[in-house]
């Protein structure tokens, strides 16, 4: 089989037969040889669970509207930078933040209106929508409501449920639901296309859950399958009364690291790209002033770039979470003796250990536990504070 830019997307076949026909129509439209939009619509939303590839389906499909050739060939130029990132009629909004602000909205809808320069299609991608704020969520509306020719929106958010995305805009986009990839699926990309060792690919396949990003790091990275180990001993680590702040600490300090070793480098290169296009380091007439307008914008940047390291050092810990609430799942599962297959297969001499010790209702008390902690945190409750909690229930039952 050809490989196209939908061998991007993993496990994903019925999303990509509706994204096809889509990019299909849209070639016809652009050639004059329909004036039906057919399965093209100008909105889409894509949903699904963490890891199913919302982002990599919208840049896909991106990719498949700016192919020369209309079939989304990933040869291309138009394929290729779409896939990039560097496509100038592709525009790519990645909250680095807590939210999506207004502002932020309102000029990416401006720009959004200008017609094509050098592609088909003028593509609007927003990744985690469900962080639009209601401002920002209003002014996108209203472009949705009356979109200009030629401007297509692909919003990404883990659901369509009015929490995520409010009814207004989903009324408006057609919604394609991604699916967890199944294993093999994974496996088989791991193996293939990024050329790690079968054993080691089923194993990141079968632990990552479902995640098809983790399961890359997991494989390639000894310190992510460290951290995640870490994470994993917590449950049955927890004896004695201390042990609840020394646990509680190490999930803190390893998100930290976490985001602090994922930031560091691009923190770097963006404020030295700053200094360099506000002329920083030249000589002559004016350096002082450059210097001033440098240092100026760096400490902006700064800012951003802390607000992009809380998100990040969160979203490390939520995946720490998730980790911990399979592990009592999995647990759950080896008291009932259902055969569901467990969340961390490589675990299931622990899991059963546990399932001797404790109840069923203490499990799922820990459960609880987890997920309510998960919920503190994204309401702004102080990650330490949140996390102290759940590990007292984790360890009291």
């Amino acid at each position: 089989m050809t490989r196209t830019v939908w061998a991007q997307l993993v496990g994903q076949e019925p999303a990509i037969e509706v994204l096809s026909a889509a990019a299909d129509s849209a070639a016809a439209l652009v050639s004059g040889a329909s004036t039906d939009s057919g399965a093209m619509t100008h909105a889409w939303l894509l949903t699904g669970p963490p890891g199913s590839g919302r982002s990599v389906a919208a840049r896909t499909f991106a990719a498949a509207l700016q192919c020369t050739s209309g079939t989304g060939c990933g040869d291309c130029t138009g394929c290729r930078t779409a896939l990039s990132g560097s496509h100038a009629d592709v525009r790519l909004v990645v909250p680095e933040g807590l939210s999506i602000s207004v502002a932020e909205m309102r000029a990416l809808v401006q720009a959004a209106a200008r017609k094509p320069t050098t592609g088909q299609w003028q593509v609007v991608i927003i990744e985690d929508a469900d962080r639009l704020t209601e401002g920002a969520a209003n002014a996108l509306l209203k472009a949705v409501e009356e979109p200009p020719d030629r401007t297509v929106f692909l919003l990404c958010a883990p659901s369509d449920h009015p929490e995520d995305i409010t009814v207004t805009i989903r009324s408006r986009c057609r919604l394609v639901s991604l699916r967890t990839p199944p294993r093999a699926a994974i496996a088989q990309v791991l193996t293939e296309r990024d050329g790690i060792e079968p054993e080691l690919a089923e194993w990141a396949a079968a632990v990552c859950g479902g995640h098809v990003g983790r399961a890359r790091r997991l494989a390639t990275d000894p310190s992510a399958r460290e951290r995640r180990a870490a994470v994993l001993r917590i449950p049955l680590g927890l004896r004695r009364a201390g042990d609840v702040f020394t646990c509680a600490d190490d999930l803190i300090k390893t998100a930290e690291a976490d985001a602090t070793e994922e930031s560091k480098a691009k923190d770097e290169a963006e404020q030295e790209a700053v200094r360099t296009a506000m002329g920083a380091g030249g000589s002559g007439k004016g350096v002082a002033s450059a210097k001033r307008a440098a240092d100026a914008a760096v400490k902006q940047l700064e800012k951003r770039q802390k607000s992009r390291a809380t998100r990040t050092q969160r979203d490390t810990l939520d995946l720490a979470l998730v980790d911990l609430a399979a592990f009592y799942r999995d647990v759950l599962v080896t008291a009932s003796r259902s055969g569901a297959a467990l969340m961390h297969p490589d675990r299931a001499g622990d899991s059963a250990r546990a399932a001797a010790e404790w109840s069923p209702v203490s499990t799922l008390r820990r459960l609880e536990a987890v997920l309510a902690c998960r919920e503190a945190i994204e309401w702004n409750v102080k990650p330490r504070i949140a996390v102290e909690a759940m590990v007292t229930t984790l360890r009291q039952g």
